[in-house]
């Protein structure tokens, strides 16, 4: 690996500044777009670390019945706890992947990640790894609140919201899509949109929505808020 890319690397990955020549050399660099579906599922063994140098891969977990439901999504700067919690306990793991956008990835054997981490010299690369766990516990303890205790209304209302942005009100979703990030049924979904569109909120077309009172939207979480 050319020392320029080792750079821009520990930039984004400071832990990485202790690792040696030989390190850089037994790891390697892929690149993977969003035609890459389900390039890791629920079950795999893993055979190599990921950290994400750029892009966007979805984490998600799926029932028997095959409803999906985001965890959460790694980017730039990051690597996936449960894949992290999966190498160091030697189980499979325990959610899938799917690539979003183009995305590069530093990939490391398993053995030489655990190697790493045994190494008193990495210590920052265990501290990372730590708050990378932590946060991401943090997400999913989030998502559990969210499923259990907010109306569905509030829900697609923040993540519209969240989605949205000042210069677009136009969001590429369908309600499928919309299903799996909020964990629950497609149906669900259309009702709750139906609704909102009869509303004034949103108008709905095929393969996207589009907001055209957000103000209202506000007041759907502000009201669902204040009454908890």
């Amino acid at each position: 690996m050319h020392n320029t890319r080792i750079q821009q690397i520990i930039s984004l990955f400071p832990c990485f500044s202790s690792l040696s020549a030989h390190d850089w050399q037994a790891s390697d660099i892929v690149t993977v777009d969003s035609s890459t579906k389900h390039s890791i599922i629920e079950g795999h063994l893993l055979q190599h670390a990921l950290f994400i140098l750029q892009g966007s891969v979805r984490i998600y977990k799926t029932n028997p019945m095959g409803r999906e439901v985001t965890l959460y999504r790694i980017q730039g700067g990051e690597c996936c706890s449960l894949m992290i919690c999966s190498i160091l306990g030697e189980t499979e793991y325990e959610a899938s992947a799917d690539v979003e956008s183009a995305t590069e990835l530093l990939v490391v054997p398993v053995p030489l990640f655990k190697q790493w981490l045994d190494q008193q010299q990495h210590k920052p690369l265990k501290q990372f790894i730590f708050k990378q766990i932590t946060r991401k516990v943090i997400d999913v303890t989030q998502l559990l609140d969210d499923i259990a205790f907010k109306s569905i209304h509030h829900r697609l209302a923040d993540f519209l919201l969240q989605r949205s942005s000042d210069r677009s009100k136009h969001l590429a979703i369908t309600h499928e899509q919309l299903s799996s990030e909020l964990g629950t049924a497609r149906e669900v979904v259309s009702r709750t949109l139906k609704d909102l569109e009869r509303r004034g909120v949103l108008r709905l077309g095929r393969g996207r929505i589009e907001l055209i009172n957000a103000p209202l939207l506000e007041q759907i979480i502000s009201i669902v808020t204040k009454s908890r």
